[in-house]
């Protein structure tokens, strides 16, 4: 005959096992979940574009802000100068030519320093219109 005590133990395994199984099968997903952001993060990750996606997305973007129709929203003309500029700083950093597009305001400062990026990029063989 089993004791009180050992009696007492089986009741409470029996009671706490279904919890313990349930709060396991509900954990998993959330551990593998875990697991898997770890092993995303440990990965090597490109900073930027392949130079072919970013010349072409200057090459895609200088035409767009060339041929702004008359009446074009000055919102859209700044927007698209601005992503212009990102490309820039972008293809910049891809093939080591320095730049100050960070720090120049708009104007004429701004627009002579886009030009000659634009120079120093074709010089590294970058093909921009």
């Amino acid at each position: 005959m089993a004791s009180p005590i050992a009696n007492v133990l089986l009741f409470a395994l029996a009671v706490i096992a279904p919890t313990l199984v349930f709060w396991f099968l509900v954990r998993v997903p959330r551990l593998v979940d875990g697991i898997g952001e770890r092993v995303r993060r440990r990965r090597v990750v490109a900073k930027s574009l392949p130079i072919e996606q970013l010349a072409a997305d200057l090459r895609r973007v200088h035409r767009l802000l060339v041929q702004c129709p008359d009446g074009t929203p000055m919102v859209r003309r700044v927007a698209t100068r601005a992503a212009y500029d990102e490309l820039l700083r972008q293809a910049c950093e891809a093939v080591d030519v320095s730049h100050e597009l960070d720090t120049l305001p708009e104007g004429v400062e701004r627009d002579m320093e886009r030009l000659r990026v634009e120079e120093a990029l074709r010089s590294a063989g970058l093909t921009i219109p």
